[in-house]
């Protein structure tokens, strides 16, 4: 069984499904997807996840701002995230962090909110779903200063080996998406080769980012199994062997997730 550990199945292009989400989650089950982690990133989508997850049993949510959603007249407030996250299928916070390259302008107003996301997973023991873009620095040192005692994952993951390397020694846990399918993401293919094989997941962030051969194309939660493939492929164990020790993973990262054994 594979987990689509970051999707964002309010957003997604349901066009080759007729519009029909169920037939869209279905498509995925039925290439071995058993799971999947639909991601709040606003404060506008956040009863849409948590109804989503109320819906599909195989479904559990996050609940977050994401750092290019935020408005500086409306910055969350801990009293509603914490309020938030006492729903049973929110098993996470996030998507959170730091994103310098589309809005260096914004970058106090961002390290704020990702403080407060932080001060949430240490008030509640939920793991942190982290979003990080030429931000290496700034990102890396706010989890060292959260000094966080439960794991999280820095998600989509387009670094190199020295920031993924830094991150877990902080504890996180590395996902790879369908970018390192991309013939240019030489330096991703080899963090996909050398993160150890308990701290390693795999998602879609679906609609974007579709994997080889889709790419182009809108992304859907069924391509997780691409990814998976061409992962294990580049680390040389069987697709099974891989997609059963991403699970295993995702469920102790995300231990309130209602993942099927």
């Amino acid at each position: 069984m594979l987990v689509d550990s970051h999707c964002h199945l309010d957003r997604l292009d349901l066009t080759a499904h007729d519009g029909s989400l169920d037939a869209a989650l279905d498509a995925a089950r039925s290439r071995g997807v058993g799971h999947f982690l639909c991601i709040g990133v606003s404060a506008d989508n956040a009863a849409t996840v948590r109804s989503l997850s109320e819906r599909h049993a195989d479904v559990d949510c996050s609940i977050g701002v994401h750092p290019l959603d935020l408005e500086p007249t409306s910055q969350p407030v801990l009293d509603w995230l914490l309020g938030e996250l006492q729903h049973p299928h929110v098993v996470a916070i996030g998507e959170t962090g730091l994103d310098y390259h589309y809005e260096p302008e914004a970058a106090q107003m961002q390290q704020q909110s990702f403080r407060l996301h932080l001060e949430a997973a240490r008030l509640t023991g939920k793991p942190v779903i982290v979003h990080t873009r030429a931000a290496r620095a700034d990102t890396l040192d706010l989890l060292r200063e959260a000094a966080l005692p439960q794991a999280g994952v820095l998600h989509c993951f387009t670094e190199d080996w020295d920031m993924a390397k830094a991150a877990l020694d902080l504890g996180f846990y590395i996902s790879l998406s369908g970018i390192v399918t991309f013939r240019n993401a030489d330096a991703l293919r080899d963090v996909a080769r050398r993160v150890p094989a308990d701290r390693l997941l795999v998602e879609t962030d679906s609609p974007y980012l579709a994997p080889v051969p889709h790419r182009g194309k809108a992304n859907l939660p069924q391509y997780v199994r691409e990814v998976a493939e061409f992962v294990a492929e580049l680390r040389g164990v069987p697709f099974e062997a891989l997609a059963e020790q991403t699970t295993a993973n995702f469920k102790t990262l995300f231990p309130l997730a209602r993942v099927r054994s």
